[in-house]
């Protein structure tokens, strides 16, 4: 769910119209609709104001994510893998190139 979306559902659940909002967050019906619709995004201030002029909150929280990129396998585990793969590929390629001709320009 992108920021629009969140602030659609925050001003729907108050049953808010764009310009009740506009006028209890300090910003116009316009560059709310714009906010909504993802043609702009609000700055982290703006986005509080806006919240909280619904009744809600920013709540801000992290989630370590895996940066080596292996998922937690050991490099044996990714080498037996990839061998795995290899070994489903052809060993030769086929004697003649069966792909079709294109007339030149």
């Amino acid at each position: 769910m992108h920021v629009g979306q969140i602030l659609r559902t925050c001003r729907v659940q108050r049953g808010l119209s764009l310009r009740e909002l506009g006028v209890r967050a300090s910003t116009s019906h316009s560059t709310l609709a714009a906010y909504e619709a993802g043609r702009k995004v609000p700055g982290a201030d703006t986005l509080v104001r806006i919240l909280r002029a619904t009744g809600h909150d920013l709540v801000i929280g992290s989630v370590a994510i895996d940066l080596t990129g292996d998922g937690g396998r050991s490099r044996g585990e990714q080498l037996e893998e990839v061998l795995a793969l290899a070994d489903q590929l052809p060993r030769r390629h086929a004697p003649t190139l069966d792909a079709p001709i294109f007339p030149a320009p």
